[in-house]
């Protein structure tokens, strides 16, 4: 008996070494893989727009309005006209209103400072030994800043196609930011010069062994990659609200990254394992808006149940976000046929 169990461990100690040997094999194999993937250069297109984007005409005619209504009557009506914008900086005037649309942007509808922090200095983004260890970078200008010498072209290439200045993948959500237009871009770009310079250098991107492996067989891939044209050149205006279904289509585009390209949701890959599945947007069935809007606002489902990461994270944007918005993004949603998650 006792020779029969020391054959039956060795046996077993073999099948564990395999397995091991195996294991450690896969794994040296997937690291090979992603590091070439890492190494792997997009072409973009060039493409370039004025930061912050000048008045307009109508913006102009209007301000003009405003002024003369602020006005009193002339004293002798006879009088030559005066000009009432003369002396007033018009580039400046831009550059305000630039950075308080740019604001807006940033708060309601692409939450950029959860990555990229509060000050726009650098945050993390994931931080999860499983997953990998990943920071947003400075943005403001100072030392440890990658956009400090950013043309429009290399934050088009960085934010709309994941792409770093030296052609290789970032690891950026570019997929959701496929549908910004030039305008809300050079807006963005605007308000985020508006704050101070800092000296941060944030540490190195970091994948975990889950992303790695994941990574390798092709279940997550960086934006760059997902991004099947990085020629296609992108709209210079956001559509007009007045079009709600595309307006809210628009808008919408900015949540594929969690609800995939069709909105049917489904388990969310790039990020930790204890992320809920994204929600399949096409079944809203018989939601009402209030129902709709009361979930991007507090968090709150028709079921009276909360919604969880990294749907929790929507919510602070969510209420930021104008009634024109949010009705503009359900009125869209509901002409979507119903579809089922992709397996």
């Amino acid at each position: 008996m006792a020779g029969k169990a020391r054959k039956a461990l060795k046996v077993i100690g073999g099948l564990v070494a395999v397995l091991v040997v195996f294991i450690v094999g896969f794994f040296l194999w997937a690291k090979s893989t992603v590091a070439k993937k890492q190494t792997q250069t997009f072409e973009t297109h060039k493409i370039d727009f004025p930061i912050p984007f000048p008045l307009t005409a109508q913006e102009i005619e209007q301000l003009r309005a405003e002024k003369q209504k602020a006005l009193p009557p002339p004293a002798d009506p006879n009088a030559p006209a005066i000009d009432v914008l003369a002396g007033v900086d018009l580039k400046a005037v831009a550059a305000e209103r630039a950075a308080a649309r740019g604001k807006h942007l940033v708060e309601a509808r692409y939450v950029c400072q959860e990555c990229h922090g509060k000050d726009f200095s650098g945050g993390k983004m994931v931080d999860d030994p499983a997953v990998g260890h990943l920071f947003g970078p400075n943005l403001t200008g100072g030392q440890g800043s990658r956009q400090a010498s950013f043309k429009a072209s290399d934050w088009d290439r960085s934010v709309r196609h994941g792409v770093r200045p030296d052609g290789t993948a970032a690891v950026m959500p570019s997929k959701d930011f496929q549908a910004m237009s030039d305008r809300e871009l050079s807006d963005i770009i605007t308000y985020i010069r508006t704050f101070p310079k800092v000296d941060k250098t944030m540490p190195p991107i970091q994948l975990g062994p889950l992303m790695t492996v994941l990574a390798a067989v092709g279940k997550v891939q960086f934006s760059a990659q997902e991004i099947p044209d990085h020629q296609k050149t992108h709209p210079s205006e956001p559509p007009s609200e007045s079009d709600p279904v595309a307006y809210g289509k628009h808008l919408v585009q900015a949540c594929v990254g969690c609800h995939n390209n069709e909105l049917t949701g489904g388990p969310i890959t790039a990020g930790p394992p204890d992320w809920a599945p994204a929600g399949n947007l096409t079944k809203l069935g018989s939601w009402k808006y209030e129902e709709f809007a009361k979930v991007l606002r507090t968090g709150v489902k028709p079921d009276g149940t909360n919604v969880k990461m990294p749907m929790s994270i929507v919510v602070p944007a969510g209420a930021k976000m104008q009634e024109s918005e949010l009705q503009a993004m359900f009125a869209f949603l509901k002409t979507l046929t119903p579809k089922e998650r992709a397996p």
